[in-house]
């Protein structure tokens, strides 16, 4: 049979492979493709001719993904609800996000939309349908290649399901591509659990296949496909997160404990090698101070801290960077977009604050002198986190607003000296999906999992070696903030401050909060910590304290778990009958919709 595919559908995808993330060379134009059949009909099956057509369907899946609108997603869903961020300038002439800010989302909030997401699985499960049928045909793309790619496909599809469950739950889940307009598309919510377990069976069966490393001797291969496109090492980073949302916390473990020596596997080659030049000093120092882990260190000598900000956000393809989608703040010259979400969300040159600014908890948090919530007074305000997060003094974010940073360490107190906005519109910042400190901290996550109640001798004994391991990984990404080139014991966290489970749970948590603040995944670890607790009392503890938020409204409006997921659009559910709504969340309307038959 053969499928069909009008103009309107099929200029959708013919602009994303003719923008390319990585300025690989395609069929001239979109005019010239567009010409080769009439123009109210394209032959799909046509274009699946060679190994060329399905790298270059592949690599468009990801420009897919940086697109501005789900771009503002990953920054929303993964930020606005939580205590880290509250109405910034101009918020007014946003009124969907001013009332997500506010917990008055209804049906009718258009960032309640999905498409983007269902977009990116649909062309994934594109080239998984098609790809078979072109090694069958080119002898130049081999089974070594089909593997690799149905391994890459199928991961970067997990990923946008995995947002989708986070985010809505209950979604509807499909690995069939929707080419003919025929097709029936209406299919019911499949439960989270269910979404869950596919996705990581999906995951476990092509893991062995995904590219190891990406040869960068090869034409057109540049370093940024180490970190751009989904590696093993990506797959075992998203396996590692989703075995911790499944509460199979041997197997978190695992994942992490891969992904970890791994990043030591590359750092020592590199070293061997000659390396980068920031492997070349300071090392000793650099792995004692970072307990063996090959994290980015940040300025070991001098007064002077920000380089680690600026190698990780600003340059990308960092050491501990595992996937990052990049940006270019030139697009007109550069295969890339501009981060745009970025831009507006957080702040440009023109406008320093964002429609998001930090919230009030966090600059109240930093202000105190002891008692602090989220950064530890052990650190003595000498986390540059504290610094280059966000500007406490006027609210503004300047994490991946910003392309520099300097903090003046040489005072009695830290200050930030100096910081360099992107030109509006034209940010550059890289959106990292997932780097080092993130698993380390999952891991982290995991090990207190495991751990046992009480303070029964028998209970100390089986949790030291848990806890031993828990402050490692947390102390290495806490010792890298602190702005100060030799460290002393009165610096940094001590072991013995956090003796049981509960203790290390929350540091582990605070050091998740600090560490990847603004990176979109504040509310999803909120979401986690309600699931696995059987109730809403992590998140209704940190909302209350919002001032966009009413606190006693919040306390009641989450007293059920719907309430922490967001609401399905509206015109999906007039469009798919079988969609229910979430029944803590209106419609929008004044009066009710009506689904179509």
């Amino acid at each position: 049979m053969t499928t069909k595919i009008n103009k309107r559908q099929l200029i959708g995808a013919s602009f994303i492979i003719c923008t390319l993330s990585f300025g690989a060379a395609l069929l001239g134009s979109c005019a010239d493709f567009l010409e080769i059949k009439p123009q109210s009909e394209i032959i799909l099956e046509d274009f699946w001719n060679e190994k060329a057509d399905v790298e270059n369907v592949a690599i468009g899946c990801y420009s897919a993904l940086q697109r501005d609108a789900v771009m503002q997603r990953m920054i929303i869903w993964g930020e606005a609800r939580s205590e880290n961020v509250q109405s910034g300038q101009n918020i007014n002439n946003n009124l969907d996000l001013y009332n997500v800010l506010r917990e008055n989302i209804t049906a009718k909030n258009r960032f309640t939309t999905w498409d983007g997401f269902y977009d990116v699985i649909n062309r994934c499960n594109t080239v998984l349908k098609y790809a078979p049928g072109v090694a069958e045909a080119d002898p130049g793309f081999t089974q070594g290649d089909l593997n690799a790619i149905i391994a890459e496909m199928t991961a970067l599809r997990s990923l946008c399901y995995f947002y989708l469950i986070r985010t809505f739950r209950d979604v509807p889940y499909s690995t069939v591509a929707f080419t003919d307009d025929d097709q029936e598309m209406d299919l019911p919510a499949t439960p989270f659990e269910d979404v869950l377990d596919s996705l990581i069976n999906d995951l476990e069966r092509v893991k062995k296949d995904a590219v190891v490393r990406y040869p960068e001797s090869s034409q057109g291969v540049t370093p940024r496909y180490q970190t751009g496109r989904i590696t093993r090492d990506a797959i075992y980073a998203m396996l590692c997160e989703m075995y911790l949302w499944k509460k199979d916390y041997d197997n978190c473990i695992r994942y992490a404990e891969l992904v970890i020596q791994s990043k030591k596997d590359m750092y020592e080659e590199e070293k061997s090698l000659g390396g980068r030049a920031s492997l070349r000093s300071n090392d000793a120092i650099m792995e004692k101070r970072l307990n063996g882990y090959p994290l980015v260190n940040d300025a070991l000598s001098g007064n002077i801290f920000g380089s680690a900000y600026e190698a990780i956000f600003a340059q990308g393809v960092s050491r501990e960077t595992i996937l990052e989608l990049g940006f270019n703040e030139n697009p007109s010259q550069s295969d890339y977009l501009a981060n745009s979400a970025i831009s507006s969300l957080f702040g440009n040159a023109d406008n320093q604050k964002g429609l998001l600014q930090a919230s009030e908890v966090l600059k109240d948090d930093i202000q105190k002198e002891s008692g602090r919530a989220i950064f530890e007074d052990n650190n003595k305000k000498l986390d540059a986190r504290l610094y280059f997060n966000c500007n406490y003094d006027n609210g503004n974010i300047l994490k991946h607003a910003v392309s520099s940073v300097e903090i003046d360490a040489g005072g009695t107190s830290p200050k930030l000296n100096r910081q360099s906005y992107y030109a509006n519109g034209n940010n550059s910042s890289k959106w990292i999906i997932y780097r080092l400190p993130d698993i380390m901290l999952l891991e982290a996550e995991a090990l207190c999992q495991q751990m046992q109640e009480g303070n029964e001798q028998s209970v100390l004994d089986f949790n030291a070696p848990k806890l031993d391991k828990c402050f490692q990984l947390v102390n290495a990404i806490n010792k890298r903030s602190i702005c100060k080139a030799t460290l002393t014991d009165a610096d940094t966290l001590k072991r013995g401050d956090y003796t049981t489970k509960n203790l290390m749970e929350q540091l582990v948590m605070r050091e998740r909060q600090r560490e990847l603040m603004f990176e979109g995944k504040r509310w999803y670890d909120l979401v986690r910590y309600c699931m696995r607790a059987g109730n809403t009392n992590p998140i209704v503890n940190v909302v209350s304290k919002r001032d966009d938020v009413n606190a006693s409204f919040a306390q009641n409006f989450f007293k059920k778990m719907d309430a922490i997921f967001w609401p399905y659009n509206m015109e999906e559910m007039k469009v798919n009958k079988n969609l229910k709504p979430n029944p803590v969340f209106g419609s929008g309307e004044s009066t009710s919709y009506e689904k179509t038959k």
